[in-house]
C-alpha cells in the first residue's frame, strides 16, 4: 500500500512539473506572438506620424533601414519579448538554456540592425561631409572607417553578451593568447602561409580566372605570368602562359610581391544627359566644360583625362570613366561621382545656366581587356 502511494505521488509530481513547463512555454510563446503582431502594426502605423512630425532625414532613414528590414525587426522584437517573459518566470536549468539561445539570437540581430543604421548614416552623412572637405579622398581609406564601425559594434555586443552571462572575457582572451603564442612558435611557416591566404581572400588583389603578373626578379622585372586556377589557404596555383606548367606559390610570398592584375580591373562609363531650354553659346559651353573638369578632377579612381563633354543643339552628354579593382571600390567611386554631379549642378546654377537633368545617370560596366 505504501509503495503504491509513493508511486502515485511521484507520478503526480511528474505531471505537475510537466504542467509547469507547458505553462511556462505557453507564456513565452504568447509574449512572442503579441510582440510580433504589435510590431507588424507599429511598423506600418509609425510611418505616417514620422512623416508629419520628424525631419525628412529621419523619415527616409526609417524607410531605408526599418521598413526595408521589416522581417529582421519583427524577429528581434519577438525574441526580445520572449526574453523578457522568460526573465519574469522563476529560473530553472532548462529555462537558462533557452534564455542563452534567445540572447544569442538577440545579439546577432541587434548587431545586424546597428550595422545597417551605421552604414546608412555613413552613406548619407559621413561620405558627403568627407567629400566636401577633401574631394581627393581615397575610397579604400574611407571604407576603413565603415569596417571599423562594424568591428566596434561587434566587439561592443560580444562584450555586453559576455558580461550579462557572467562569462570571463579576460580569462578567455588570456588563454587564447598563451595558446596562440605556443602554436605560432611550433608552426611559424605554416601560419605565415595560412595568414597570407586570409589576407588574399580579404584584400582580393585577384580572383580565380584572372591573368596576373608577378615581379619575381630585382627592380620590378616581370617574372611569372599566367592564369590563377585556385586560391587555397596555404598556396595559390597559377597556370603559366607559354609553358602551360602549374606554378604553386606560397600565399605569404604573394602578400609581399608586386602583383599586376591584367583582367581583374574594371572600367565603368557613367553617362549624364543635360537638356537646355535654349541654345547655349560657345562661352557657356566652355564654362560648362570647365565646371565639369574642376568638379571631377580630384576624385580618386576617376579617369578625368577621358572625361568627355559633347554638345548638341539643346543638350549636352557628359561621359565619365571610373576605374576600380573590386565591387567595394566601384561602389564608393559611384557615390563620390554622384556627389560630384550635385556639385556640377550647383555650380551651373550659380552661373545662371538653366538646364534640366534629362534622366538619371547611366552606368555601363565594361571589363578592361588585356
Amino acid at each position: 500500500m505504501i509503495e503504491t502511494t509513493n508511486q502515485i505521488s511521484q507520478a503526480s509530481e511528474v505531471v505537475l512539473n510537466n504542467g509547469d513547463r507547458l505553462l511556462q512555454i505557453t507564456l513565452i510563446l504568447i509574449a512572442g506572438g503579441v510582440a510580433l503582431l504589435a510590431g507588424m502594426a507599429l511598423i506600418s502605423i509609425l510611418r505616417l506620424p514620422l512623416s508629419w512630425l520628424a525631419p525628412k532625414f529621419s523619415t527616409q532613414t526609417y524607410i531605408r533601414v526599418v521598413v526595408a528590414s521589416k522581417n529582421i525587426v519583427l524577429a528581434l522584437l519577438t525574441l526580445s519579448a520572449m526574453e523578457v517573459m522568460l526573465l519574469l518566470i522563476p529560473q530553472t536549468e532548462w529555462l537558462s538554456l533557452i534564455e542563452f539561445c534567445l540572447s544569442v539570437g538577440i545579439t546577432i540581430l541587434s548587431g545586424w540592425m546597428l550595422s545597417r543604421l551605421f552604414r546608412d548614416f555613413f552613406n548619407t552623412t559621413i561620405l558627403g561631409v568627407t567629400f566636401e572637405s577633401n574631394p581627393q579622398v581615397k575610397g579604400e581609406s574611407i571604407f576603413l572607417l565603415r569596417y571599423f564601425g562594424d568591428f566596434a559594434i561587434a566587439v561592443a555586443l560580444i562584450l555586453s553578451f559576455c558580461i550579462s552571462h557572467n562569462i570571463n572575457v579576460l580569462g578567455i582572451v588570456a588563454s587564447l593568447g598563451i595558446g596562440g603564442i605556443a602554436i605560432a612558435f611550433a608552426a611559424q611557416k605554416t601560419l605565415e602561409q595560412f595568414l597570407g591566404g586570409i589576407v588574399l581572400n580579404l584584400d582580393r588583389p585577384f580572383t580565380v580566372g584572372d591573368y596576373i603578373g608577378l615581379s619575381d626578379g630585382h627592380q620590378g622585372k616581370q617574372g611569372t605570368f599566367g592564369r590563377v586556377e585556385s586560391i587555397g589557404l596555404r598556396s595559390t596555383k597559377i597556370r603559366t602562359s607559354g609553358k602551360g606548367t602549374l606554378t604553386i606559390i606560397p600565399n605569404n610570398a604573394l602578400t609581399q610581391a608586386t602583383i599586376e592584375n591584367f583582367s581583374g580591373a574594371k572600367k565603368v562609363m557613367s553617362v549624364m544627359m543635360i537638356e537646355f531650354p535654349k541654345p547655349i553659346s560657345a562661352n557657356e559651353q566652355a564654362l560648362i566644360r570647365q565646371t565639369v573638369m574642376d568638379s571631377t578632377m580630384d576624385i580618386f579612381g576617376l579617369d578625368w583625362r577621358s572625361t568627355e563633354v559633347a554638345f548638341g543643339d539643346n543638350h549636352a552628354q557628359i561621359s565619365f570613366f571610373i576605374l576600380g579593382s573590386n565591387e567595394l571600390s566601384m561602389e564608393l567611386r559611384r557615390q563620390l561621382l554622384d556627389l560630384a554631379t550635385q556639385q556640377i549642378t550647383k555650380q551651373l546654377q550659380k552661373h545662371n545656366i538653366s538646364f534640366i537633368l534629362d534622366q538619371p545617370t547611366i552606368y555601363v560596366d565594361s571589363p578592361i581587356s588585356i
